[in-house]
């Protein structure tokens, strides 16, 4: 178990999410946080990155598939888009994510599975779409 140690899990909460993002969209969204309530970001980065993520016990990729039922369940679609993009760079591959949305249907309901998985649909569209991508399939 993390114990919380304030400058050191806001640290590490930073590093892991720039691991989980990549640097440039990492900035962003730390920065979108921020604009909306600095209290809010280093909440998240302190707490939710800085330790909730970074206890042993789960991989990443079991964490970002967990965290991906339950804000599918929950019906927060800020939070899962930016998690089903941090779940792909965790490990997750987009089928392990379409069969969690799928599983989650008769637990949290068809119309949320239904909603996640059309959310899921456009964040992977976004990432073969994305420039980055397209240069490197350009290369090949």
């Amino acid at each position: 178990m993390m114990v919380s140690d304030g400058v050191g899990s806001y640290s590490r909460g930073w590093k892991l999410l720039q691991q989980m993002l990549g640097g440039t969209e990492a900035r962003s969204v730390r920065a979108a946080w921020r604009r909306l309530s600095p209290d809010f970001e280093r909440y998240v980065l302190t707490f939710l990155a800085g330790e909730v993520w970074s206890r042993r016990g789960l991989d990443r990729r079991t964490r970002s598939l967990c965290t991906i039922a339950a804000l599918a369940a929950l019906g927060r679609r800020e939070g899962l888009a930016l998690n089903i993009r941090m779940a792909l760079r965790n490990g997750a591959t987009r089928a392990e994510i379409l069969e969690t949305l799928l599983h989650l249907a008769p637990y949290a309901g068809f119309p949320a599975a239904w909603e996640a998985l059309v959310l899921a649909e456009q964040v992977f569209g976004e990432r073969t779409r994305s420039p980055r991508r397209r240069t490197r399939r350009a290369r090949r």
